[in-house]
Formats: structure tokens, C-alpha cells, sequence
């Protein structure tokens, strides 16, 4: 079994992927609901507040920070975990086991783990998560896209060495790219324009010079959302579709390479 069939597998059986999935759609349709040129938003404020509501939905339905379950009852304080959502939001969040998710950061950079596996966000341009320029990332998500890649594996750069060479030297240089948890990234993207996402898991691969920007990457808004599961404290859920229109949304043409290239920054 390849590693992308064994992590996706296992953290899609225990609804993280679905977690992921929710909390980006979740954020990004409430930053385009709130967008408005005319109060003075800007490319820099969409990609702002998409970045920080994911964090927040991320924190909700995986029950860290704030959020976390204080006692025996995992549907304690729901008004925390349910202010500012939408009916939607709430109906379809996933419910997943407590402590099954943990904060997890990475010298200063938000994450979240799930046993030995942590996970981190990244931006990109939409349409470019397989060129995603690691290079010109922070020196943490640098310095995760050169973890080594388990698979396939690599010839030895020390052919021909004694043995008790070959080790220290192995050794020496594992250690420089290893980090405490086996870590991957979360990439999002947005087209503010067509309101298009996209959204991966994957493992990354430093890619100096240009080049392919992982090693594998799975695509996670392909799949079904997943269903709520939480209970509302006896309030009716609704049986049919919202009849509330959406809010309208307006971006000027000729910001369109300027909105896509500032709203996709380091986050």
C-alpha cells in the first residue's frame, strides 16, 4: 500500500477529510457572503478572512481551542461552537470522535494533528496547487516540503562509503530534515471571480527551480460531503433548501491578476 493510500485512507475513515472539506466551504462561502467593495474589501482582506474563518471551522468541528469539550458530553456548548454559523453550516458539520484531532503548530504556523501526523494550511493561486513555489514559502513550509519522502525509495548518496561512515552520515543528515511528526499540507485556493475552490492533501515536495510541487496530492473536494451529525438542543433543522438568495458578489475585471495574486499569500 502506497503511503497516499494509507494516510488518505485512515483519516478519511474517521471523518477528518470530511472535517477539512467542511470547514473550507464553510469559510470560504461566508467571505464571499461578506465581501463588499463598497465597505472598502479588498483582494487582501478576501484572502485574509478566508484564511482566518478556515482556521476557526477547523477548530470547531475538530473541538480544539476554544472549542474543546470540557466535559463527558461532546455536544456541551453549543452556542459557542455553533455562533455566527449558517443553517447549512450547522447541519452538515461533521461529528467526529473527541480527541481524535489535536493542535499541533509548527513555529508559529496553525496545525493540527492526528496521532503521528500533523497537518498545516497553504494558499495558492487557483490553478496552480501542482506549481506551488515552496521556495517562496515560509522557511517552515520549506522546511516541510524537504521532509523525505518515503517512497519510492531513494538511491543512497553514499555508495562506496565504509559502513560506519555511511551511517554517521545518513544519520547526520536525516536529523536536519526530520521533524517531531510526519507533516503534510492542506493547500486551498480561490477564484474570486467564478467562486471556484479547490483544496488538497498532500505531501510536498521542495521544488527549487520550478517543477512538480509534490510528491502525491489528493484532491478533496471531489468527493461527497459528508453528513452533520450533531444534535441542535431540540431546535428544528431545516427539510428544505434555504430560500434566503445568496448574497450578490462583485469583483472588477481588471483586478482579477491582482486579486489572485494578493489574497494568495504565505497562510
Amino acid at each position: 500500500m502506497s503511503e497516499q493510500q494509507d494516510v488518505i485512507g485512515e483519516i478519511g475513515e474517521v471523518k477528518i477529510l470530511a472535517g477539512l472539506r467542511w470547514a473550507y466551504v464553510s469559510a470560504t462561502t461566508r467571505s464571499l457572503e461578506t465581501f463588499s467593495e463598497g465597505d472598502g474589501h479588498d483582494a487582501a482582506w478576501l484572502g485574509n478572512t478566508r484564511f482566518t474563518l478556515f482556521r476557526n471551522r477547523l477548530d470547531r468541528v475538530f473541538a480544539c481551542e476554544r472549542y474543546a469539550v470540557s466535559s463527558g458530553n461532546d455536544d456541551a456548548d453549543l452556542d459557542l461552537l455553533y455562533a455566527e454559523l449558517s443553517d447549512q453550516d450547522i447541519r452538515t458539520m461533521p461529528k467526529l470522535e473527541p480527541g481524535l484531532v489535536r493542535r499541533s503548530n509548527l513555529n508559529g504556523s496553525p496545525g493540527w494533528a492526528h496521532g503521528a501526523r500533523r497537518f498545516l494550511l497553504a494558499s495558492a493561486v487557483f490553478g496552480k496547487l501542482d506549481e506551488l513555489p515552496w521556495p517562496q514559502k515560509s522557511p517552515t513550509k520549506q522546511r516541510v516540503a524537504r521532509q523525505r519522502n518515503p517512497e519510492p525509495p531513494q538511491p543512497s548518496l553514499f555508495e562506496g562509503l565504509a559502513d560506519e561512515e555511511v551511517g554517521g552520515l545518513e544519520a547526520a543528515l536525516s536529523a536536519e530534515f526530520d521533524l517531531d511528526l510526519a507533516t503534510f499540507v492542506v493547500a486551498h485556493s480561490l477564484d474570486p471571480l467564478s467562486q471556484q475552490m479547490e483544496l488538497a492533501f498532500g505531501r510536498p515536495r521542495l521544488n527549487t527551480g520550478g517543477g512538480q510541487a509534490w510528491h502525491w496530492r489528493q484532491d478533496l473536494l471531489t468527493a461527497p460531503p459528508a453528513d452533520g451529525g450533531r444534535r441542535t438542543d431540540d431546535a428544528p433543522l431545516p427539510t428544505g433548501p434555504n430560500a434566503v438568495p445568496d448574497a450578490p458578489v462583485r469583483l472588477r475585471r481588471e483586478a482579477d491578476k491582482q486579486s489572485r495574486d494578493r489574497s494568495n499569500g504565505d497562510r
